[in-house]
């Protein structure tokens, strides 16, 4: 039986991939890049050449991905046991090879050859610099038994990451509750009602099945006037995979997460760092933890102030409406309700003007007038869901690249959102070159019977945040794999592009593109978009210091614990930073996929250090024009177009033409005196 997954695809056989090819397929890649390794190495050049090196080990590194990609893929959008166990049966072994490379003394002696090559172009210098420090940071300097050790680190955390990310989906998936009166759902839209409904009858059920997946938490917590019913679903989701909660112990990420910090601890210190922090840092734009944190706390007293008038607006108006005592199950729903007073704005009658497909148009009008490319959708392929899309990048008639949409909650799909990428541009030996492909995963609330999907504007801010990141991967003009897209992008400067494209979510000629009622076409109102324009830093002091929370917590639980325990290092950092301090029993780090199972440890600041590059990059098109195609063609190409060819900042300064300011961050966050 032939192997799909070694196929010479060029879009993935869905269809055909089963957990059984998962193995055999990545034992016989691994094996075989193996043997082609010593084979290049051995019969290496001397000096070597780009040609002789890299691209040969580009060509195996993307025959890997190729393989495993969808694998992975798959296992977040359609997870199952035996997929599961098959994907995780994978990880140890391509953790072993990666740190194998890594280690390989004749692979770094011939990078090191390279470096000296002074036709290497910029993008060539840069992957051959950045693979040099690689070869130290996989521990190339190591005795024979430090090197061992490294390497049983690497597997065990690549095993501890994923049961992390699996025990939160099983505990976010296992917790449910049956209303069988409608009246316990008095104020919840009537759309999420209907999701409710479909989904109990999917299990069976007569009633309204309420979950954690977020569209229906977010409706509950948002709209429901039930605040015991808001009580149950706020400690249900806040204890998810923890020691606390209706399912206390049951799926647990308390020891992993103590397990994952003490082994990145121990990574940190056998390379002679003093901690995961400093290690983490190496491969991105800040300096040092100290001047990370200095950032962040800068941000923190600039937001302060704000917020506390924050908190107390919306406590005077939750006692006005009868209730004294605010929890943190009372805050989305009185800070919709006080939005409504003041605005007269409801997130859930925006919907009605913001389609899914009246949304999509828009975009790609809108990156139409930046940078000249035409998106179309393609209808004939094949998917693992029916619900996905596909779609192709073209410019004057030339593709450049393919992105799925995956944008509806559904059981088995991990929560949240994100980018990935499916292929990575580059050319091969014989100078084809290969354009890429990519993956934009969102939760959103499904489409219900007779109606499209309507997305709220935070729905519609997160798809332009999630498309930016497909922007990046997708318009790169970089040949060259390790450069190419966001690959060597320094990580703190990666949600440049995405952040960026949020703006145009809060610009009147590109809502206009945007939106229009689902039934009658008719645009947006005046009124209500004056609304929303006027609403749009509603509490977003109170949003910036959870954000700088987080950050802050990532920060100092990777440097020292000083034998404290996680929720001791967390709840330190609220007593300095936050406003709104959640209960005793709240485990938030629990589900902290950010840190303990994505790439963020030691990096969630990146958002807020990213957010700074996003929003003066974008006061220059307010400056210039808001669809000025000079401006777009001079982002595309200094950033969108330029991957991890050059150093982060280096690229923003060709674009700004100086060095970043915080003063666009403050003024768009209403973070002034103004």
């Amino acid at each position: 039986m032939s192997n799909p997954l070694l196929s010479d695809f060029d879009l993935p056989p869905w269809s055909a991939i089963k957990p059984c090819h998962v193995e055999p397929a990545i034992d016989s890649i691994l094996a075989e890049n193996r043997k082609n390794i010593d084979e290049l190495l051995q019969n290496q050049p001397h000096p070597p050449t780009w040609q002789s090196l890299v691209q040969p080990l580009e060509a195996l590194d993307a025959k890997l991905s190729r393989a495993f990609g969808p694998v992975s893929h798959l296992n977040a959008v359609c997870n199952n046991q035996e997929l599961r166990t098959a994907y995780e049966n994978c990880l140890p072994k391509i953790s072993a090879y990666s740190t194998e490379l890594g280690q390989n003394k004749r692979l770094f002696a011939a990078y090191q050859a390279l470096s000296q090559d002074k036709s290497l172009n910029l993008a060539q210098q840069t992957i051959v610099k950045n693979s040099l420090r690689d070869f130290r940071l996989s521990g190339i300097d190591l005795p024979q038994e430090s090197q061992q050790r490294f390497a049983q680190i690497q597997q065990e955390l690549a095993e501890l990451t994923s049961r992390f990310s699996n025990q939160l989906l099983d505990a976010t998936e296992h917790w449910h509750q049956l209303i069988t009166d409608e009246a316990e759902l008095c104020g919840v839209p009537e759309l999420a009602k209907a999701q409710m409904q479909q989904a109990a009858e999917r299990k069976n059920q007569q009633g309204w099945r309420v979950s954690l997946e977020y569209p229906c938490y977010h409706a509950v917590m948002t709209y429901a006037d039930n605040r015991a019913l808001r009580e149950t679903v706020y400690r249900a989701h806040a204890t998810r995979a923890s020691d606390q909660g209706p399912n206390a112990g049951q799926f647990d990420n308390g020891p992993l997460m103590q397990q994952i910090l003490r082994l990145r601890e121990e990574e940190a210190k056998l390379l002679g760092f003093a901690h995961y922090a400093e290690l983490s840092l190496q491969s991105k734009m800040a300096e040092s933890p100290q001047q990370v944190i200095g950032f962040l706390q800068d941000l923190a007293e600039r937001s302060r102030a704000f917020a506390l008038n924050d908190l107390a607006e919306l406590k005077a108006f939750a006692e006005a409406s009868g209730q004294s005592d605010l929890q943190s199950w009372d805050i989305s729903y009185f800070s919709e309700k006080l939005q409504q007073r003041r605005f007269s704005l409801s997130q859930e009658a925006l919907r009605a003007y913001f389609p899914i497909d009246k949304v999509l148009s828009g975009l790609f009008a809108i990156v139409h007038k930046l940078y000249g490319i035409e998106v179309t959708e393609l209808q004939h392929f094949e998917r693992w869901h029916q619900d996905v899309r596909l779609f192709a990048i073209v410019e004057k008639g030339e593709p450049i690249g393919r992105f799925y949409l995956d944008l509806y909650a559904r059981e088995g799909k991990r929560g949240g959102a994100w980018m990935d990428n499916a292929r990575d541009r580059r050319r091969d030996k014989n100078g084809a070159l290969i354009r890429p492909d990519a993956y934009l995963v969102c939760n959103f609330s499904p489409p219900a019977t007779g109606k499209p999907a309507l997305l709220t504007h935070d729905d519609v801010i997160t798809l332009f945040h999630e498309f930016g990141h497909g922007l990046h991967h997708l318009l790169s003009e970089v040949d060259q794999l390790d450069a190419s897209g966001i690959n060597g992008v320094a990580w703190d400067a990666v949600e440049l592009p995405s952040q960026f494209m949020e703006n145009w979510c809060w610009q009147s000629e590109a809502l206009s593109l945007i939106s229009s009622h689902y039934q009658t076409g008719e645009p947006l109102p005046t009124e209500l978009l004056s609304s929303m324009l006027a609403a749009r830093n509603f509490q977003s002091a109170l949003m910036m210091l959870r954000q700088l929370e987080f950050s802050l917590f990532d920060l100092e639980l990777h440097q020292n614990q000083d034998g404290k325990s996680v929720q001791q290092v967390l709840d330190e950092v609220r007593k300095r930073i936050a406003v709104l301090i959640p209960p005793s029993w709240n485990r938030f780090a629990n589900s902290f996929s950010h840190i303990f199972a994505g790439g963020y440890a030691a990096g969630y600041y990146s958002y807020k250090w990213a957010e700074v590059l996003s929003a003066d990059a974008f006061a220059r098109f307010e400056e210039d024009g808001l669809f000025n195609a000079e401006t777009g063609r001079a982002f595309r190409g200094a950033i969108l177009a330029s991957g991890g060819s050059e150093e982060a900042m280096d690229l923003f300064v060709r674009f700004r033409g100086r060095k970043p300011s915080i003063d666009a961050l403050l003024r768009h966050s209403g973070l002034t005196d103004d």
